[in-house]
């Protein structure tokens, strides 16, 4: 038989959940960042083109109005902000809910976007970007040089 030793720390006392609990000013799950537990951003596809760079984003349920696009130093933003509230009134209570979504993506847009001309349409839960790239960046085709 081989003797083992007994480690405190392996298993919490009620005294040391309770220490733990309350040694901050606020609990551990206050301070959790409940973004990232669940939460799900917009699936997002990127394709490029000879002549652009094409994005989807998967947000159904929005509207055109909800989305916010923005271009800033070479960074492309894309956030979306929905709410919504209900109120709902009988003889003797008031029930009232409210919902609210947000979400945010950033993308780093690389020199050869044409940054004044990104256009975006949305339709059937999709948000569509075309963001065009600058004509220097468009390939040239080949071209027969004549020798004089």
């Amino acid at each position: 038989m081989a003797i083992i030793r007994w480690n405190q720390d392996a298993f919490p006392t009620f005294n040391r959940v309770f220490d733990e609990f309350f040694k901050t000013e606020f609990p551990e799950w206050s301070r959790r960042n409940f973004a990232t537990d669940g939460a799900t951003l917009p699936a997002v596809n990127v394709k490029e083109t000879t002549d652009a760079f094409e994005i989807e984003v998967a947000a159904p349920g929005l509207s055109k109005n909800d989305f916010k696009i923005e271009v800033n130093k070479k960074t492309l933003t894309i956030s979306a902000e929905q709410k919504t509230s209900s109120e709902n009134k009988q003889d003797n209570y008031t029930r009232r809910e409210f919902s609210y979504s947000t979400f945010q993506r950033s993308f780093t847009l690389p020199n050869i976007v044409d940054e004044s001309n990104v256009q975006a349409k949305y339709s059937d839960g999709i948000l569509y970007l075309s963001l065009p790239k600058k004509p220097e960046a468009k390939p040239v085709p080949a071209r027969l040089i004549e020798v004089a």
